[in-house]
């Protein structure tokens, strides 16, 4: 065994040795450690990583075990993804599409759930029309609420890739909007033509987008289309008994399910 090694990643401190770290030469690891990437050190001398330190214990445990050991609730497969990206450690890489795969599996059968909602609300805004010139407007705009639940849990984290809430000018996942591993509520808004784009920001508004795609769900019809080619993608199909018809095609309920 070499010399103990402490790293600071992303605030964690890990102790380990040396040729834990470089046992695969061609990772991102592998380079820091053989002197072919310089490393940095934090203000206690120890190497120092800006990588999220809570995940790094299972990379560091695969670098000594060659097994990607997960407890059985583990709910941060993205970011583990991320991770795992970064490091570049190939057979880590395959352990974690093995597990995903094996994890897909297990799920089987599954139901997918939709309630939806939509109001008008008014909304009072100003409009600048000329420098120290501004005038008072109002506009009726449409609400939408979506109360997801499904008992699929991956399911949800590929809906949370492929939506996106737009607020304060950036787009970020709805995947940071999960209430628990099953279930999501989605709140947003339709643009409405004339209010300042400052205006969304200032009460709290957020609109929804699809991503890559980069349009806007402006509709509950657009909404419906979206989510329906999400999930059939992932094996979903219409419950032929529930909703009733009419509760579907008046966009309340949706509800799909998937046999494997």
């Amino acid at each position: 065994m070499s010399e103990p090694i402490t790293l600071n990643v992303g605030g964690k401190l890990y102790t380990t040795s040396l040729s834990t770290l470089t046992s695969f030469p061609d990772s991102m690891l592998g380079a820091m450690f053989s002197g072919k990437i310089p490393t940095k050190k934090d203000s206690q001398g120890n190497c120092f990583i800006d990588r999220d330190g809570k995940i790094f214990r299972y990379i560091l445990n695969f670098l000594r075990t060659s097994h990607l050991d997960l407890p059985e609730d583990f709910q941060e497969m993205g970011l583990l993804r991320r991770e795992v990206d970064f490091y570049q450690i190939q057979p880590l890489i395959e352990a974690l599409q093995e597990k995903e795969v094996e994890l897909s599996k297990a799920e089987k059968n599954a139901m997918l759930n939709i309630t939806l909602d939509q109001k008008t609300q008014t909304v009072h805004f100003t409009v600048r029309e000329a420098p120290q010139i501004y005038s008072l407007s109002s506009s009726n705009m449409q609400v939408f609420s979506a109360r997801i639940f499904s008992t699929s849990c991956l399911f949800l984290k590929l809906l949370g890739s492929k939506l996106y809430y737009c607020f304060n000018g950036n787009l970020s996942s709805i995947s940071s909007y999960l209430q628990d591993p099953n279930h999501l509520t989605l709140d947003w808004v339709a643009s409405v033509e004339g209010l300042p784009e400052e205006e969304y920001t200032r009460q709290n508004l957020k609109r929804l987008w699809v991503v890559p795609d980069n349009k806007q769900i402006n509709s509950f019809q657009v909404f419906v289309e979206e989510v329906l080619k999400i999930a059939m993608s992932d094996g979903f199909c219409i419950d032929s008994a529930h909703p009733h018809t009419s509760d579907f095609m008046n966009n309340k309920i949706i509800r799909l399910i998937r046999y494997k």
